[in-house]
C-alpha cells in the first residue's frame, strides 16, 4: 500500500479542463475547472486550440493542489480521461501542432465517409474495430489533417509528425516528449485499431493512409506510462492512468460485471454495458468499444449514444423560454400529473442509436388546447427517458442479458422526476451513487490501482455508495401504452424527414 495521500485525476473535456484530487476513501478533497474557447472556422466544423487544452489542464492541476496545500510527495499517480476522437497531430522535434485540434463533434468528413460507404467499406471497418462508419471518429480527421496542411503529408511519411488523442497529447506535454501512449480504450475510438489483435490495423492504415510511425503505443488502462518531466511538480509523478471519459465513468460506477450498464446524463446521454472478455457484435446499430484493460485481462463493452439529452432543457430555457435556468424544469414538470398524451421528440440533431437517423427533426406531438408549457417540460424529461430506454433494450437483446439496474450520473441525474420515470419504463432500479464525478473518479481507480494506492478492484468496489436509488412503481399497462405512443412518435418523425 503506498503511503502517499492522494491520487490527481486530470479531466480533459470537450468545453473545459479540470483537475481533482481524491483520497483513499474515494472522496474529493479539492477540484478545479477552466473553460477554453470553442472554434468554429465553418458551419459543422469544431476545433480546439491544442496548446490551450495543455494550458488549461495545467492552470487547474496548480490549481487543484495548492487549494489543499499539497505537492508531489503526497501524490502517488495521476489518472487521465478525456474527450474521445478528438485528433491532434504535432511534430515530434518542435512538439508544434501542425493544425488545431479537430474535435470529436466535426463534421468535414462526412462526405468522405459517404465516398467509403458506396465503396463498400462498413462491414470491412466495422468487423475490425466494433465502429460504425461515421466522421465522429478519429481516422478520417488524421487523413484531412495530412491532406489539407501544406508538406503535412511528406512530413507524416518522414516520420516527423505523431498523431495523438487527447490523452496522447498529455502525456507527451507532462514528459516532454519522452512517452507517446494512448490506451486500449482511447485506441479503439479512432477506428484504425483491431479490438480482436489488439493492434493498429495495417488495412486500415493503408485504407486511410496514415504513415505506422504517426501512431502512439497502445498500453493498458491502468500502468505506469511514465514520469513527469513538467515544472508543474517538484517530484517526479507517475503517469499510471488512462481511459476516454465513457469507459473512464463505466470504471468509476464499478460497473464490472457483465450486464452492468451506467448511463451519463450529460448533454448528450452515453450508455455502456460492460459485455464482458469478448467483443460482441452488434446487430442494433450499437458500437462494439474496449471499456479498459487490466493487466492481461481486456473488458468490452457496448455503447449507445443519444445526441440530445441534458441539452433539450437548454432549448426548454433558450429557444421556448418557458424556463429561466435548467434547474427550473423538474419544478415545472412535476406540476402537472403526467403529459396529458404530449410527446416531445428531441432529435435537434438527429436522432442517434438505435435509431441513427441524421435527417430527423425534433417533434412535439399530441398538442390540445389545454396543453402548458408545464406538459411540454414534463414530454421533454420523458423523452430522454425513452430514449434510454430504447438503447437499453438494444443492449439487451445483442447481449442475451437482462438489466438488474441502471447506474446513472451526469447533471440531468440530479432530476429526481426523471429518475423516478426511467425507473418506472425500465422496470428495474436506477441507482444514483454518492460521488457522481464517476469520469474523474475512474480514472483515479485505474491510477491508484498501478500503483498500489489500492491494493484491488474489490477494495476499491467496497467505496462505491448510493446517494439514491429509485424504483419502479407504475402499472405495467400504463407504461406499455406510454412507450407505444413514444414510438409511434419516432417513426412519425422519421417518415417525416425520410433519408
Amino acid at each position: 500500500m503506498s503511503s502517499r495521500k492522494y491520487i490527481l485525476a486530470l479531466d480533459q473535456g470537450t468545453s473545459s479542463s479540470r483537475a481533482l484530487v481524491f483520497d483513499k476513501g474515494g472522496n474529493i478533497c479539492s477540484t478545479a475547472q477552466r473553460e477554453f474557447p470553442q472554434i468554429f472556422p465553418r458551419s459543422g466544423w469544431v476545433e480546439h486550440d491544442p496548446h490551450q487544452i495543455w494550458a488549461s489542464q495545467a492552470s487547474v492541476v496548480a490549481e487543484a493542489i495548492s487549494t489543499i496545500g499539497i505537492n508531489g510527495h503526497d501524490i502517488a499517480g495521476i489518472g487521465i480521461t478525456n474527450q474521445r476522437e478528438t485528433t491532434i497531430v504535432w511534430d515530434k522535434e518542435t512538439e508544434e501542432p501542425v493544425y488545431n485540434a479537430i474535435v470529436w463533434q466535426d463534421r468535414r468528413t462526412a462526405d468522405y465517409c459517404d465516398h467509403l460507404r458506396e465503396e463498400g467499406k462498413v462491414d470491412f471497418i466495422r468487423d475490425k474495430t466494433g465502429l460504425i462508419l461515421d466522421a465522429y471518429f478519429s481516422a478520417t480527421k488524421v487523413k484531412w489533417i495530412l491532406d489539407n496542411v501544406p508538406g503535412g503529408r511528406r512530413r507524416a511519411e518522414e516520420g516527423k509528425l505523431l498523431f495523438g488523442t487527447v490523452d496522447s497529447w498529455l502525456v507527451w506535454r507532462l514528459t516532454r516528449g519522452e512517452v507517446h501512449v494512448t490506451d486500449v480504450s482511447n485506441a479503439s475510438r479512432t477506428m484504425l485499431y483491431n479490438i480482436h489483435t489488439l493492434d493498429w490495423d495495417q488495412e486500415l492504415l493503408d485504407l486511410f493512409d496514415i504513415p505506422r510511425s504517426m501512431m502512439p503505443d497502445v498500453r493498458s488502462s491502468s500502468e505506469v506510462y511514465g514520469h513527469t518531466t513538467t515544472t508543474l511538480f517538484a517530484h517526479k509523478l507517475p503517469i499510471s492512468g488512462m481511459a476516454g471519459d465513457q469507459q473512464a465513468a463505466l470504471f468509476g460506477q464499478m460497473c464490472i460485471e457483465p450486464g452492468s450498464v451506467k448511463n451519463t446524463y450529460g448533454t448528450g446521454c452515453f450508455l455502456l454495458m460492460n459485455s464482458g472478455d469478448k467483443p460482441i457484435r452488434s446487430e442494433n446499430d450499437l458500437l462494439t468499444t474496449i471499456a479498459w484493460k487490466i493487466g492481461d485481462k481486456v473488458t468490452y463493452a457496448l455503447e449507445g449514444s443519444i445526441f440530445v439529452g441534458g441539452s433539450v432543457v437548454q432549448w426548454l430555457r433558450d429557444g421556448l423560454k418557458c424556463i429561466r435556468s435548467s434547474e427550473e424544469v423538474e419544478e415545472l414538470a412535476a406540476s402537472v400529473p403526467d403529459t396529458d398524451g404530449v410527446y416531445f421528440v428531441p432529435a435537434l440533431t438527429g436522432l442517434g442509436a438505435p435509431w441513427w437517423d441524421q435527417y430527423a427533426r425534433g417533434s412535439i406531438s399530441g398538442i390540445t388546447r389545454g396543453t402548458t408549457t408545464a406538459h411540454i417540460a414534463r414530454a421533454a424529461l420523458e423523452g430522454i427517458a425513452f430514449q434510454t430506454y430504447d438503447i437499453v433494450r438494444a443492449m439487451e437483446r445483442d447481449s442475451g442479458l437482462s438489466l438488474a439496474n441502471l447506474k446513472v450520473d451526469g447533471g440531468a441525474s440530479r432530476n429526481n422526476l426523471l429518475m423516478q420515470f426511467q425507473s418506472d419504463i425500465l422496470a428495474c432500479e436506477v441507482l444514483r451513487p454518492r460521488i457522481t464525478e464517476t469520469t474523474a473518479l475512474g480514472a483515479a481507480y485505474l491510477a491508484g490501482l498501478a500503483v498500489g494506492f489500492w491494493e484491488s478492484i474489490g477494495e476499491i468496489q467496497s467505496q462505491w455508495q448510493v446517494e439514491r436509488a429509485f424504483t419502479p412503481f407504475g402499472d405495467t399497462a400504463r407504461v406499455a401504452k406510454q412507450i407505444e405512443g413514444w414510438h409511434k412518435a419516432v417513426e412519425a418523425v422519421i417518415c417525416q424527414y425520410p433519408k
